[in-house]
């Protein structure tokens, strides 16, 4: 009651939309104390060693864009004669009206660099490794993965209805324990080159224990494929693998080759499974045509211009030579990503935004991409980077690991 008898007027109840915000707001404001908040950058212009993001321009270290051929005008030229004769919009799924002649014949093209019976385009490596989980594994089912794959293969494994466990992080002996667990069927599913730490898996030993549990052995090689192997044909080949050894195969476009999409290549009897099982790719419209167009681009300067790769491996040496006389932490890797290990996320974030200072971008990566105390500076290379670039680069983080170290 007020002062002067009367009711007090009711407060009006927090609307759902209100309350939503309040318990987002919170939780936005943790992950801004941890360090872990992340945000947009916005990009100007094509993708380079050098780009303009958020009005400045910075040296890039930070681009899947491996081969540098994501601003190639082979790319564009292609592109833009499949807008004229297809359109925009691919109208529809691949199974109604969305899978075009210029469709088909990438996947024919691709079948026949990884040298397999067939291929299928997905609209993205995410959507997949999905379908390939969905379509082969279900209920009674046993899905093991490396405990570091990709999030779309460790949501490939939780999502599909298989049993799930997860192995120590490239350890084939610890697989053929796992391997060992009951199960219909057995899938056994991991990346080919790891996305953030840049080593390999040890296939061979997977394929010998997959084979010898009579498990489907399943690699997901999108930072190996146009990168390894003396064709560029990815981690297998790297490995000298085959069909019989890895009977399913996913890449994706968008990294080496500079364009969109992923595809799995294997046996007929795989391809077609996935075509009437894979939800991911039954009920999404298919990609537009003038993207499978820019991809057959790509994929012919794959083919012809092997000295992208030569470059791209002599840069590699030169950053890791570098980095071993600076006494820099950086993981053991063959391969485009070389990872700079920092540990605390917010000290992480601290030499990232130090070096954009300097004109250089090295996206920080904190958890959960990686464990707790495993941030680091996800560090990449291309083909379109010159030798005094990554000089430049060396240079920078001499100067500012140093004043981090102080």
């Amino acid at each position: 009651m007020s002062a002067r008898g009367a009711p007090r007027p009711k407060q009006p109840m927090p609307g759902a939309a209100q309350r939503l915000d309040e318990r987002l707001r919170a939780e936005l404001e943790s992950l801004h104390a941890q360090s872990l908040y992340r945000q947009r950058r916005i990009v100007e212009g094509p993708q380079g060693a050098e780009i303009t993001v958020n009005g400045q321009r910075l040296l890039n270290f930070s681009s899947n864009d491996y081969l540098g051929l994501a601003a190639h005008p082979a790319l564009a030229t292609a592109a833009r004669r499949a807008l004229d004769e297809y359109g925009t919009g691919s109208g529809a799924a691949h199974l109604v009206t969305g899978h075009t002649r210029a469709h088909h014949a990438l996947e024919a093209e691709l079948a026949e660099f990884v040298q397999r019976p067939q291929a299928l385009l997905f609209s993205s490596g995410y959507l997949a490794n999905l379908g390939i989980a969905g379509a082969l594994a279900g209920r009674g089912d046993r899905v093991l993965e490396d405990r570091l794959n990709h999030a779309s293969l460790l949501d490939a494994g939780l999502l599909c209805g298989a049993r799930f466990s997860r192995y120590a992080h490239a350890d084939a002996k610890a697989l053929a324990a796992r391997l060992q667990q009951t199960g219909k069927r057995k899938l056994a599913m991991t990346d080919g080159v790891f996305s953030m730490d840049g080593d390999l898996a040890p296939l061979p030993d997977m394929a010998r224990v997959s084979a010898a549990a009579g498990a489907m052995l399943v690699v997901d090689d999108a930072h190996g494929f146009g990168v390894l192997g003396e064709h560029g044909r990815g981690t297998l080949e790297h490995f000298r693998l085959g069909l019989e050894e890895v009977p399913v195969l996913m890449a994706t476009l968008g990294k080496a080759l500079g364009s969109f999409g992923a595809f799995v290549a294997g046996s007929e009897a795989l391809i077609e499974t996935l075509i009437q099982k894979a939800r991911t790719y039954i009920y999404t419209t298919a990609p537009p045509a003038a993207w499978a167009a820019a991809t057959r681009a790509a994929l012919k300067l794959l083919r012809e211009e092997s000295w992208r790769r030569g470059k791209l491996h002599v840069l590699i040496a030169r950053l890791r030579a570098g980095a071993a006389q600076l006494d820099l932490p950086i993981l053991e890797s063959r391969t485009a990503i070389q990872p700079l290990m920092i540990g605390d996320a917010a000290r992480a974030l601290a030499v990232s935004k130090d070096l954009e200072a300097r004109g250089i971008l090295a996206v920080a990566i904190r958890p959960p991409t990686v464990p707790a105390g495993r941030a680091r500076l996800r560090l990449t290379l291309t083909a379109a980077h010159s030798e005094a670039q990554v000089d430049q680069l060396l240079d920078a983080l001499a100067r500012v690991m140093k004043t981090v170290s102080d």
